[in-house]
């Protein structure tokens, strides 16, 4: 480990990596609770997969930028501890699959070399900080936003406010009110805006808060038409620290923050937040765009000719795929890649072309394609010629044709149905028989393999999602299917109705009575216009006989890109071997999180010492309830708690009580003064809860 460790230029990234190779090696010495150590690994990008003692990798990048360079590196690191398969992810990731966990830690640092991260990548944290694919290009933008993005995911990676939350936590940046970055959905979603203020043009954002998917999606609030831009990023932390503080931990499906909106209402939360800014580092954080702007200068590529025919194809490429820029005499290149996977050996070509003729980076898409932006007019022939030697140009970008489905039963324990296979299905369906509508980008169809919504399936104008059906004492793999649902732009959104549940077998044949009957009576009408017009019943009566489930035969009873018979395997377990003291394990974390705490406060890092802090004692707080035996289901209620079983009891003297400690963090400026009255207050309350926890032990 040592060759790569010492090459590490960041001590912060290397100390990450060789706790990971701590971590690892207590839990198979069956050291480390297995729920914690799943907590900790998740929050490192390495996720279980369905197949027992393999890892899938979620590798981290902002805002779906990747350069020639880490494109590089993510195909080597894929080439030696994977297959060599990339997968492209609704959220702009790359994931790669089959990876030994002993492994996880050199991986790691061999995408570093490149500053590539799977920090944070899973788990219940600030996950990848998406934005529209188009940003900085846009020719709709009122400014580029990817430097505010930028700003963002550094901003929040590592940061204590959010390392263990009740769940994951979604932010969106979308370049123009087109909202191709979908806010609408999630936890907090930013629109660009100028505004004239005292004679001045001021750039901010529109601010969508408290979105989401799942099984209950819920549509964003608007919070402010317009919020300076400086204010983004203290709001954003203000939201996080309430979300961590208030959020639901107990029950899983009613964790995000969507739901504690839900609960207390949005004026409480909101009020809230707002008690919530006296705590914050920075009332006030600007982000440098000038000096970012000012980098972008545009490739001067050499010049490349075709000699061959390209033919009909190629005119039908420039038609579907080619994105016009604010640049003049540029434009990007949109790539579609079938269900988000492609493989190292494209991937280093395509490295090859962008560095030489384009700017030497792509953007992966939230539909799971990549874009090449900045190429002369002129190169567009020698691109499509490139690309279709390595397999990577399919004409249809973003049309109907190009399906977003997530991995479903391929790789994910959490699958019900095959989301993939269908996908591929309805991809020769669409090719076949209406190819027209690989023109279409004005209707979508996305793929979950189950209610979570990877595939996004709720939010497209025909969504199909993954479950299963009884017929008579056979259970086979079924399809919701969900119409009406889109993006309509500006924060707008709408959700798609279910409308029937389907055999899988029989989702292409779904799929033709769809479009057939929209092609025979729409009379010009756009799908979700002709959807209000005919109704949700409309649509059932449609579907209905594909439906019943006594007109099953055989081949129902298998999934597709399957050959054994339908099998319900949900949350594949991953057995630690051994049961721990669960209150020893959170008494350490506790333990390390103090210790964190106090090297911040001796780097004058005083809010994220002052934040280790208050985690530090929350997490022994837990524990010793834990030891008796007290659930707990959010930081505040663990507070509550803890005061009426030991502080009021008097099992415990804190010389006041619990909440009045803990609760100075949003009562106080972060201040050296304050930071280092919290830290000697933390370490006291701490020895105190150790020392009653050790008598209780040997009692």
């Amino acid at each position: 480990m040592q060759s790569f460790r010492t090459e590490l230029e960041n001590n912060i990234v290397e100390q990450d990596i060789i706790d990971l190779e701590k971590k690892i090696a207590l839990f198979n010495g069956g050291n480390i609770d297995e729920e914690k150590f799943r907590s900790l690994r998740l929050a490192r990008g390495i996720y279980g997969q369905r197949q027992p003692g393999v890892q899938m990798i979620r590798i981290k990048l902002p805002y779906g930028r990747v350069s020639s360079d880490q494109l590089r590196r993510i195909c080597k690191v894929s080439d030696e501890y994977s297959t060599g398969r990339l997968h492209i992810t609704t959220r702009q990731d790359i994931q790669i699959h089959y990876v030994s966990l002993d492994r996880t830690p050199e991986l790691w640092a061999e995408l570093e070399r490149d500053d590539v991260t799977i920090r944070e990548a899973c788990g219940n944290t600030v996950r990848n900080v998406t934005a529209s694919e188009t940003a900085g290009i846009d020719p709709n933008e009122p400014f580029d936003v990817t430097p505010y993005a930028d700003a963002t995911f550094k901003y929040f990676l590592r940061n204590p406010i959010s390392q263990e939350m009740g769940r994951k936590f979604k932010i969106s940046f979308s370049s123009s009110d087109e909202d191709t970055g979908l806010s609408y959905l999630h936890d907090l979603g930013f629109i660009p805006k100028v505004k004239e203020i005292d004679g001045k043009e001021v750039r901010g954002f529109k601010v969508m808060l408290g979105g989401g998917l799942g099984s209950q999606p819920r549509h964003a609030d608007v919070f402010s038409e317009f919020v300076e831009a400086d204010q983004i990023i203290p709001f954003a932390e203000a939201v996080i620290r309430i979300f961590d503080r208030h959020g639901e931990r107990a029950k899983r499906m009613k964790a995000r923050m969507k739901f504690l909106i839900k609960d207390i209402g949005l004026e409480a939360f909101l009020e809230l937040v707002e008690n919530e800014k006296k705590a914050l580092p920075f009332k006030s954080y600007p982000i440098a765009f000038e000096a970012y702007d000012a980098a972008q200068i545009l490739p001067d590529a050499p010049s490349a000719t075709v000699e061959e025919e390209l033919g009909l194809d190629f005119e039908h490429f420039k038609l579907t795929n080619i994105l016009p820029q604010k640049q003049k005499g540029f434009v990007s290149v949109g790539v579609r890649v079938p269900l988000g996977d492609f493989y190292t050996d494209q991937a280093r070509k395509l490295a090859d072309l962008v560095e030489k003729y384009a700017s030497a980076e792509v953007r992966f898409t939230l539909r799971q394609n990549f874009l090449i932006r900045d190429v002369r007019e002129d190169l567009v022939p020698y691109f499509y010629k490139e690309l279709k030697e390595i397999g990577l140009a399919s004409a249809g970008y973003n049309s109907l044709g190009d399906i977003t489905a997530c991995p479903g039963t391929d790789t994910c324990n959490l699958g019900i149905a095959s989301s993939t296979g269908i996908a591929a299905e309805l991809e020769k369906v669409i090719l076949a028989e209406y190819p027209q509508y690989l023109k279409n980008q004005d209707l979508v169809i996305k793929i979950s393999g189950c209610m979570n919504a990877c595939g996004q399936h709720n939010m497209a104008h025909i969504g199909f999602q993954g479950m299963s059906m009884k017929s008579g004492k056979v259970v086979i793999p079924a399809l919701q299917v969900l119409l009406g649902g889109g993006n309509m732009g500006d924060g707008n959104g709408r959700f798609a109705d279910k409308v029937t549940k389907i055999p899988s077998k029989r989702g292409p044949q779904a799929l033709r009575i769809l479009l057939d009957d929209f092609e025979a009576n729409a009379n010009g009408l756009d799908f979700l216009s002709y959807y209000d017009e005919k109704g949700q019943i409309y649509f059932y009566e449609l579907l209905k006989e594909l439906g019943d489930a006594s007109t099953v035969t055989p081949a129902d009873y298998v999934d597709w890109g399957n050959t054994e018979e339908y099998k319900i395997a949900v949350g594949v377990g991953e057995c630690a071997g051994v049961v721990l003291d669960l209150v020893a394990t959170l008494l350490l974390e506790a333990k390390e999180k103090i210790d964190i705490a106090q090297k911040c406060l001796e780097e004058g890092r005083w809010s994220d010492s002052i934040y280790h802090h208050y985690a530090g004692l929350i997490n022994a707080a837990k524990a010793i309830l834990l030891s008796e035996s007290v659930s707990t289901n959010s930081y505040a209620n663990i507070i509550k708690q803890f005061d009426e079983v030991f502080v009021e009891s008097g099992k415990i003297n804190l010389g006041g009580t619990f909440a009045e400690k803990i609760y100075q963090i949003n009562q106080n400026e972060p201040t050296e003064e304050f930071a280092n009255a919290y830290a000697a207050q933390a370490l006291e309350i701490y020895g105190l809860l150790k020392s009653y926890r050790e008598e209780e032990v040997t009692a």
